[in-house]
């Protein structure tokens, strides 16, 4: 074995039967491959992951709209019905009869009238309301129908309410209309507090005002108007949680 000159040979001599094998170089490129590689499995399975779990949520959503689907959606009524529920008046659930009172609305059995929007309220000059007496006190739907006749309403018919609702409205006041009066009737409701309401299957815009028992006067203007801003104010609803609607 060659030494460096100046060296002595036996500081620097190789010992031993074998000698250690270098490998090859490691390649670049086959280290790059295998991280891409890595990296598109890692991201096949990602999104094999969030398939899934959309088909699952998917599911779930689906079932939840169909359920909410089939509920009927209610009617808000114009004010709280005094003579919605228990009440004589809500048994008979009729209008005035043509038959009993001289140009009434047919009795007709019907749901309360749910509330118009701001839009559809109509000018109180437009409206024609049907005054009519369901107490034991005389000239209350004349008296009434004088009232509404100076805040601009069109007063229609006057007299006693018919053998179905005379005596039987323990509430203020009962308003019925048809579909074309539900803008009518709310502002009417906002005229007198705890008004009641009940829908029958007249054409026209007309409304029956029919005055109940604990009846004694018209809201003042002023309230009469927040009255009627407070009907038409949004109910307020929670966002639904998880499996509501």
């Amino acid at each position: 074995m060659l030494t460096p000159q100046g060296l002595k040979g036996k500081q620097f001599r190789v010992t031993g039967t074998s000698y250690p094998r270098l490998g090859p170089p490691p390649r670049r490129g086959r280290r790059i491959m295998m991280i891409v590689s890595s990296m598109l499995a890692l991201a096949l399975i990602a999104l094999g992951g969030v398939q899934l779990v959309g088909i699952f949520t998917g599911k779930a959503k689906h079932g939840a709209a169909q359920a909410c689907a089939s509920v009927p959606p209610s009617g808000k009524p114009l004010a709280a019905p005094i003579a919605a529920t228990g009440s004589p008046a809500a048994s008979a659930s009729a209008s005035p009869s043509a038959g009993e009172t001289a140009g009434a609305s047919p009795a007709v059995s019907a749901p309360p009238l749910p509330v118009a929007a701001a839009s559809a309220i109509p000018q109180p000059q437009t409206v024609t309301v049907n005054v009519y007496n369901a107490t034991d006190k005389a000239g209350l739907a004349a008296r009434t129908a004088d009232e509404l006749k100076k805040r601009g309403f069109t007063v229609g018919k006057v007299g006693n309410a018919p053998s179905a609702l005379d005596k039987k409205l323990p509430g203020t006041a009962e308003l019925i209309a048809g579909p074309a009066g539900i803008g009518a009737a709310t502002l009417l409701g906002s005229q007198v507090a705890g008004a009641a309401s009940m829908a029958d299957a007249r054409t026209d815009g007309s409304v029956d005002f029919v005055v109940g028992d604990a009846y004694t006067a018209l809201l003042d203007p002023t309230a009469a108007a927040a009255a009627l801003a407070q009907a038409l104010k949004p109910s307020p609803s929670a966002s639904p949680g998880p499996g509501s609607c």
